[in-house]
């Protein structure tokens, strides 16, 4: 229950400000809006504010905004009633405006996960692994036997300076050392302690271990806005590497469809605001991104028809694109159909 109530959440938001983006873009151009629907299937409710149609749909899973002329040809001008009005047809807006509206959904999702990552920075923080500093002691480690404290910083380990928090595991788990003995040069307070710890080797051969985690900050508002563009621009594009190799047959790895979005968003939910806060955003991100991936009938397919046009200042012919958008979309529900199978087999295993 709670990673449906979870799910429903997070579909929500990434739902309606997706297709807000849209919608906004719409109004703004003067491009007629006939429906704007969340969920997919038959509506189960709907209401219609001024020329525009509100409605629910059957299923809880993607929604949309139906625009005048949006998969209509010229051809389909001579079917209109009387008093109907071709500057407002999706059809008839110049490239730029259309680029506008088709892209604006996914760039939404990009600013919300950019702006959900600024308060994740501002309100919870982030590990700091730009310093050495201590944020915690383990229990019955090295660290905690030989006196290191939260709010230490390490400053060199045998005599190596450390940058972040990734020289400290490099250091200690450095196979040329042979000595259990290290030397710690600590910054504590004003203070500069130097302590020879002794960090011993599993028995089972695990690696050696100091027993210390990286101190959590956070930022005021204004500057976690700036680190969070960067966070999330960071992320974006191993999210696109990630997805390259994938393509490319260079890793293997689980695809997830709904129902492990539910199970995820759930386990997000359990944990927390902050980690639901964390979710949402890397949710939003991944929608934004792949919405712009130029694949027939995402946005990012159409925003490719588009370019065309503007480069070659000439329209791609609508039977060839509407064909395209067709197959792209058969491709996408047999894609979404198999994921969600395996997600099924995979909860209940």
């Amino acid at each position: 229950m709670i990673s449906m109530i979870s799910f429903l959440i997070v579909i929500s938001i990434c739902v309606i400000f997706h297709e807000g983006g849209h919608y906004l873009t719409a109004k703004w151009r003067n491009v007629l809006v006939h429906e704007f629907a969340f969920g997919m299937g038959p509506a189960v409710w709907s209401k219609k504010k001024g020329e525009t149609v509100w409605s629910l749909r059957a299923f809880p899973i993607g929604g949309f905004v139906r625009l005048e002329g949006e998969d209509e040809s010229e051809a389909d001008e001579g079917t209109k009633p009387t008093g109907y009005d071709p500057s407002r047809s999706l059809m008839h807006k110049k490239p730029w405006e259309r680029f506008v509206i088709l892209s604006s959904g996914a760039l939404v999702n990009l600013l919300l996960a950019w702006l959900l990552t600024a308060l994740l920075l501002a309100g919870n923080g982030v590990l700091d692994l730009e310093s050495a500093k201590i944020g915690n002691v383990m229990e019955n480690t090295p660290a905690q036997a030989y006196g290191i404290e939260t709010g230490d910083t390490l400053l060199s380990i045998n005599g190596k300076m450390l940058d972040g928090w990734g020289d400290i595991r490099k250091n200690i788990q450095d196979q040329s050392v042979t000595s259990d003995i290290f030397t710690i040069v600590i910054k504590r307070g004003e203070d500069t302690i130097t302590k020879e710890i002794s960090i011993p080797a599993g028995e089972d051969g695990t690696a050696r271990l100091l027993g210390v985690q990286p101190a959590r900050v956070t930022y005021p508002f204004y500057k976690a806005l700036a680190h969070g563009l960067g966070f999330s621009w960071n992320m974006g594009v191993e999210i696109l590497r990630g997805l390259w190799m994938f393509v490319t047959g260079q890793i293997k790895t689980d695809v997830v469809g709904p129902v492990g979005i539910a199970v995820m968003a759930g386990d997000a939910f359990k944990q927390g605001f902050w980690s639901f806060v964390a979710f949402l955003g890397v949710i939003n991100l991944h929608l934004g991104l792949l919405n712009l991936f130029p694949f027939p009938a995402l946005d990012g397919g159409r925003i490719v028809f588009v370019l065309i046009e503007m480069i070659t200042r000439r329209k791609v012919p609508e039977k060839w694109e509407g064909w395209i958008h067709y197959g792209g979309f058969i491709i996408l529900l047999a894609l979404i159909v198999l994921v969600t199978g395996k997600d099924i087999v995979r909860l209940f295993s």
